[in-house]
């Protein structure tokens, strides 16, 4: 599995030491290039609105800038809100990435806001906010424009996507269970499943339903079915280092579940804090903490791949935040160094 297994980054562009969300932006940069010459195979951006701790609204903007700074590395979202946006708009900026920087572009979208409800109003503004039951229709659209392909009978069959010469980026739908397995087999576009959102049981037979249901679809997109998983791993020299640094995002984890926005909080902070914390929030801290894989490179590398082998991928997409960002550097760089990249 070493051989074969491929290591990605998805990147929440955290705020680190209460520094100032347009550093958390340039840290991002200084992270990709580190990860390119590291030789990870993807860096992709995640999309946050209104929220303190993660600093990348607009990951279209970021994936250009890190394009233009990197040599080999392909860069994507992770991913497009797309209940916020025009399939049609969404289009033009990928095909317009894909056209400057062709063969590296990634365009990962998901139904999720990406933040609380009233930035999701303001973002919909003076319309209302996408309703669930429409998300369907809006990936439908989207393959179409990204592929310049609208069937004719189609309300917009007809019009093309500028540039149209450029050729269209892979697409990738995200879920964190398997709500949208049958949406991305359906379409013919990759699936990653994010473990490191929730704590929920996420059984193998997830990314089984999707490639069945991709292979029983003849002329799908793309021509066999890709899947990845997405887990967030803490490198560090010792297990316990670790642990104590991956308990920085767990707290912010229980935070954000009881409707509390806040910046990335020290580790050693946290653990303070955790004292206070209701027992029952004890207990949702510790097992979303258990649920990151953490610990020496050796070991994070023998639980990446376990759960390739488990759910029959051969690719992973890491996400680490920390509360400093040289120790989130250097865990990427020990995993990297493990995997012999």
């Amino acid at each position: 599995m070493t051989d074969k297994l491929k290591l990605s980054v998805v990147d929440q562009s955290p705020a680190h030491e209460n520094n100032s969300q347009t550093q958390g932006l340039q840290r991002t940069l200084e992270l990709a290039k580190t990860c390119d010459e590291l030789g990870y195979h993807r860096y992709w951006v995640a999309e946050h609105h209104a929220t303190p701790s993660y600093s990348s609204p607009c990951p279209e903007i970021v994936i250009g800038q890190i394009a233009a700074h990197t040599q080999q590395i392909k860069v994507g979202s992770g991913g497009i809100m797309l209940s916020h946006y025009s399939p049609y708009k969404v289009a033009e900026v990928f095909r317009t990435l894909e056209a400057f920087f062709p063969g590296r572009i990634d365009l990962g979208f998901g139904r999720a806001p990406g933040g609380a409800e009233l930035p999701s109003r303001a973002l919909a503004y003076p319309n209302t906010p996408a309703e669930r039951d429409i998300y369907p229709e809006l990936v439908e659209a989207l393959v179409g424009f990204a592929d310049n392909r609208i069937p004719k009978e189609h309300p917009f069959g007809g019009l093309h996507v500028t540039p149209t010469d450029s050729s269209a980026p892979d697409l990738w739908t995200l879920g964190s269970a398997a709500g949208s397995v049958d949406l991305a087999a359906h379409f013919g576009v990759g699936f990653v499943l994010a473990l490191f959102i929730g704590t929920h049981e996420r059984p193998a037979e997830i990314i089984q339903q999707y490639k069945a249901s991709f292979r029983a679809r003849p002329g799908s997109r793309m021509q066999t079915p890709e899947a990845m998983i997405s887990s967030a791993v803490i490198c560090a020299d010792t297990a316990e280092e670790a642990k104590l640094l991956a308990a920085s995002h767990a707290f912010w984890k229980i935070q954000a579940a009881n409707g509390i926005r806040e910046g990335i909080r020290s580790p050693e902070e946290c653990m303070d804090l955790y004292k206070k914390l209701s027992p029952s929030d004890q207990h949702a801290f510790d097992i979303t903490r258990d649920s990151m894989v953490t610990g020496t490179p050796e070991r994070c590398r023998e639980i990446l791949e376990a759960q390739a082998s488990f759910y029959d991928v051969d690719e992973v997409i890491v996400v680490a935040v920390t509360h400093n960002f040289e120790k989130r550097q250097e865990s990427y760089r020990k995993l990297a160094q493990v995997f012999e990249r």
